[in-house]
């Protein structure tokens, strides 16, 4: 008896689903229900039908579809995701629908009307690696477009798929842009304006001719950030965002795309001697106008009158009708002594660098700067955190003295700076983290939040003290608030990291794996990342991806054992504490 033939041919699969879907149903299921069926009705089912598309089947929040050719399949994919990017502007997240977008291009099996293989497994990883809003394409399938379609891709690299053997190759479809047919990029903003006046402060241009000077113009720039971010009605994006662009030549309208901002900031400082110029140009980013221009010069000495000067013009430029007690309070100095400020500035230079060796030259600096200047708040708040990073990055020599020490500085940081945000920031997180008082830590990192609501900072360190006093849920919107306000912020590994956290401690362990997928992508030398993709994909059952992460832990570290790792967070829930206990058991760690 002769088996039955199995149907097979090359197709393009797209698979795509809505993200947070369960998150919108629980906000509002029958608006929900009704936006998704409207947007099927008028865009999704007609693009589909238009470029030679055939529905497999659909899900209550996703489909899967067939296309003869690559080349219709994303242009298919481009045409949706830009007509979501251009509806979705101003619509509140509660309401706002984006698609999750895969494609490949592969042998599928045909069983009545449904597909099945490879083909089809392949496109639904990559949607499940795909930012919302974006598409993710396969090797194969851009190979098969390249040159073919009038859009640009970045390529992400290899990538290892969830029950796909080995790692693929995947390319991420830039889905602004202009096009045949389609609107320019202009009108199709990657971020909505938020509901109040916005800004980012992009890195001033360092004219000195002295590399060594560079600190110097960050340190301004980052001075003019946390005046601006002091104003309520004032949407500030945070430092580590705006100095992606350091060094490059920028179009200001895609910056404000970029970010979500109407205003943009830019200038230079020229430094020479004892005497600075600062220039700069705030420029409506939706239309490319300059709005204002002005040259500041001056000796040293007088740095922060110059500082407060160019704050209060740029505020005074977006809004005229500011009240004058508004700008005073953009004029706080961190401290009156240049040479404290000099150490401080190098010190978070050091920062930003993200090594061992530049946190032991930044806890230098900064106890240098409060050698020279003892009421320093922020100084020490720094000084504390540095000691953050060693706890969170294994660097600690002398857990006993090194907590101590990490506590007195975080409580002298808020005892000189009551009403400074980013001081009581760090000294609360500092407490939490290192030294396991929570509710100290969290009360005052309560305190910054209502000093300054635009401090991405704090809502970072909220989330995760969120998190260790068991409040997942209210740590995932604290933490996605962090990621608004510095969307390229180049530390977001640290954020993604806490949404980890929230899900594992939710009992949601699926989704935890995912981001730490997602946040080891960012990093993937990250080793809080690695240990909570192993704990997390232990509790689920999957074996595989405990494997993987364990074998690049001990790339790493060899010698990394359940001992390393086991006082990692400060939980306060007992079952919490059980959880990732026997998560890091299940992972087959050594004691």
């Amino acid at each position: 008896m002769t088996a039955a033939r199995v149907e097979r041919r090359l197709a393009a699969v797209l698979a795509a689903d809505v993200a947070g879907y369960s998150r919108l149903m629980g906000l509002d299921e029958e608006g929900t229900l009704a936006r998704l069926k409207e947007c099927r009705r008028s865009l999704v089912d007609p693009k589909i039908s238009e470029h030679r598309g055939r529905i497999v089947k659909t899900t209550g929040d996703g489909m899967l579809v067939e296309f003869a050719s690559a080349v219709d399949a994303v242009r298919c994919a481009v045409e949706v995701q830009r007509a979501m990017a251009s509806g979705n502007v101003g619509v509140p997240d509660a309401k706002r629908i984006d698609f999750r977008i895969g494609i490949h291009v592969g042998d599928i099996i045909i069983d009545d009307n449904d597909i099945f293989g490879d083909g089809v497994n392949i496109a639904a990883r990559l949607e499940g690696i795909s930012e919302p809003g974006c598409i993710c394409i396969s090797d194969d399938a851009h190979r098969q477009i390249r040159g073919k379609a009038e859009i640009g891709y970045d390529d992400m690299g290899q990538v290892s798929l969830k029950n796909i053997s080995e790692p693929m190759r995947v390319w991420r479809a830039r889905v602004i842009g202009s096009a045949a047919g389609l609107p320019p990029a202009a009108e199709q903003p990657t971020l909505a304006l938020p509901d109040k006046p916005s800004i980012a402060v992009l890195p001033f241009t360092n004219m000195s001719g002295d590399a060594e000077q560079e600190y110097f113009a960050d340190g301004m720039v980052e001075d003019i950030i946390t005046a601006l971010s002091r104003m309520t009605w004032l949407f500030v994006i945070a430092r580590n965002s705006s100095f992606t662009y350091k060094g490059k030549a920028v179009d200001i309208k895609q910056v404000g795309r970029e970010l979500g901002v109407r205003y943009v900031l830019e200038g230079s400082v020229r430094k020479a001697g004892n005497k600075v110029r600062i220039t700069g140009q705030l420029i409506d980013a939706s239309n490319g106008a300059h709005l204002w221009a002005d040259r500041f010069d001056g000796n040293l000495e007088d740095i922060f009158n110059l500082q407060d000067e160019v704050t209060t013009n740029v505020i005074g430029a977006i809004s005229p009708k500011l009240e004058q007690a508004e700008i005073e309070r953009a004029k706080r100095k961190p401290t009156e002594k240049l040479a404290a400020y000099d150490y401080f500035l190098r010190g978070m230079a050091n920062v930003y660098q993200g090594t061992r060796q530049a946190n032991v030259e930044a806890l230098q600096n900064f106890q240098k700067a409060i050698s020279v200047d003892e009421n320093f708040a922020v100084a020490y708040g720094m000084c504390a955190y540095g000691y953050v990073w060693r706890k969170a990055n294994g660097w600690v020599a002398d857990r006993e003295r090194e907590t101590a020490e990490a506590e007195r500085l975080a409580r002298t940081a808020a005892r000189l700076g009551p009403d400074d945000a980013v001081a009581l920031s760090q000294a609360g997180f500092a407490l939490a983290f290192v030294r396991g008082a929570l509710d100290d830590g969290a009360a005052l990192i309560d305190r910054a939040l209502a000093l300054n609501t635009n401090l991405a900072m704090a809502w970072r360190f909220s989330g995760y003290v969120r998190v260790f006093l068991g409040e997942p849920d209210i740590a995932i919107d604290h933490l996605e608030r962090a990621i608004r306000l510095s969307p390229l912020d180049p530390l977001i590994f640290i954020v993604q990291n806490g949404i980890v956290l929230a899900h594992f401690f939710a009992g949601r362990y699926d989704e935890a794996l995912s981001f730490a997928q997602k946040t080891l992508r960012h990093n993937p030398n990250y080793v809080a990342a690695i240990i909570m993709a192993a704990v997390s994909a232990a509790k689920s059952g999957r074996d595989d991806e405990v494997r993987k992460a364990i074998a690049r832990l001990h790339e790493l570290d060899p010698a990394a054992g359940i001992s390393n790792f086991a006082r990692m967070w400060p939980l306060r829930r007992a079952e919490d504490l059980a959880a990732f206990d026997s998560g890091l058991h299940l992972t087959g760690l050594p004691e």
